[in-house]
């Protein structure tokens, strides 16, 4: 007996699901390891500096405030990149083309990288399903820095039929690539109900996806 079509939404309803479960999971994990771990820190210290002033040792508590203050702008940006890469202020306001184009422009000043874009066709995604092909591109993007850097990175959205979007992203780093990055471009697929498939050989790596219509209606 063949599963019904109610059978199918349910699996793909538990698969965002899951995934979604998993992207929270990563971020209390950074913020537990991350930014509160330095919060704590930064409190002992100025537990500490109170204790120096109290007993007139101002050269002392100077310096830890010091090393309290550095802490607490690190930690700054640790929240103001997971804020931006959760959801970049460009991608809100001016959609997904702008956010790509931003991120492009950035690395590709720091790391002397060509980008070839092609990702107008993803404006018709829905804000939540955007929001997720972006993290996709920027961890692919990341991968392939940590690999390299490469020399070029491209971006390919465009109609595969009038049911899907196909999502094409290719570098030219080392192809060398942990599973576990993989896995992690894996999950947030399966939040647009989506399958990526990999290949890599000495001119770099290639990732592919297909996006369901329904991933462009929220």
């Amino acid at each position: 007996m063949g599963n019904s079509p109610d059978d199918g939404h349910r699996e793909i309803t538990e698969q965002i699901l899951g995934a979604e479960q998993d992207e929270r999971r990563r971020i209390a994990l950074f913020l537990h390891d991350g930014p509160v771990q330095s919060l704590s820190g930064i409190a002992l210290m100025l537990d500490a500096v109170g204790d120096f002033l109290g007993r007139g040792a101002t050269e002392q508590a100077a310096e830890i405030l010091e090393k309290a203050l550095s802490r607490t702008r690190t930690t700054i940006g640790e929240l103001r990149d997971l804020s931006f890469n959760l959801e970049p202020v460009v991608l809100r306001d001016h959609g997904f083309g702008m956010a790509v184009n931003a991120l492009a422009e950035e690395k590709g000043l720091e790391h002397e990288m060509r980008f070839e874009l092609d990702v107008g066709a993803a404006e018709v995604l829905g804000e939540r399903s955007q929001a997720a092909l972006y993290q996709i591109v920027r961890e692919a993007l990341e991968g392939a820095i940590r690999r390299g850097p490469p020399q070029t990175f491209s971006v390919l959205i465009e109609p595969d039929d009038q049911r899907a979007l196909a999502v094409t992203i290719q570098d030219d780093a080392p192809s060398e690539r942990r599973r576990r990055s993989i896995e992690v471009l894996e999950e947030r697929a399966r939040t647009l109900g989506a399958a990526i498939s990999v290949e890599q050989d000495e001119h770099g790596s290639t990732m592919r996806l297909v996006l369901p219509t329904y991933a462009t209606s929220e």
